[in-house]
C-alpha cells in the first residue's frame, strides 16, 4: 500500500512537470529578454565610461534575476572600475555563492577579489585569491 501511494505520487509529480504546472525557477521568457536588454546597455554605457549608468542598468536587472551570478559578476566588474574595491569584493563573493558549479566563473570572481585586494593594498590577501581561481 505505501509503495502504491509513493508511486502514485510520484507519477502525479511527473505529470504535473510535463504539462508545466511545476517548473524549476527559470526566468519567464519576458524577464530573460528585459534582462539581456539591460545587460547589453550596461555594456554599451560601460565601454563609453558611463559606469554610474552601468550600474544602475545592472542593478535593475538584478531586481528581475536577483540569483543570477554572470550579473553579479557584470556589476563586480563597473564597481572596480569606480574605485569601490571592498563592493566589488562583496559582489564577487555573491556571485560566487550563487555560481554553482560553473568553475570559470567562480575562478573569474575570484581574479576580480584578487584584483580588488590587490587596488586596496591587501596583497597577501589578494595572492590567497589569485591561488583560489587557479584551484577552481
Amino acid at each position: 500500500m505505501k509503495a502504491k501511494a509513493i508511486y502514485l505520487a510520484l507519477l502525479f509529480s511527473a505529470l504535473l512537470l510535463s504539462l508545466g504546472c511545476a517548473r524549476i525557477q527559470a526566468p519567464e521568457p519576458a524577464h530573460q529578454a528585459a534582462v539581456l536588454v539591460l545587460l547589453d546597455k550596461a555594456h554599451t554605457q560601460s565601454s563609453s565610461g558611463q559606469l554610474d549608468d552601468a550600474g544602475s542598468s545592472l542593478e535593475r536587472a538584478l531586481r528581475i534575476e536577483p540569483r543570477n551570478p554572470m550579473l553579479w559578476q557584470e556589476l563586480t566588474r563597473v564597481r572596480l572600475g569606480q574605485g569601490h574595491y571592498r563592493q566589488a569584493e562583496n559582489l564577487a563573493a555573491k556571485s560566487n555563492s550563487l555560481a554553482g558549479e560553473d568553475r570559470s566563473l567562480r575562478a573569474e570572481n575570484w581574479r576580480l577579489i584578487g584584483h580588488a585586494r590587490t587596488k586596496r593594498g591587501d596583497l597577501k590577501g589578494a595572492q590567497a585569491a589569485f591561488e583560489n581561481a587557479e584551484r577552481q
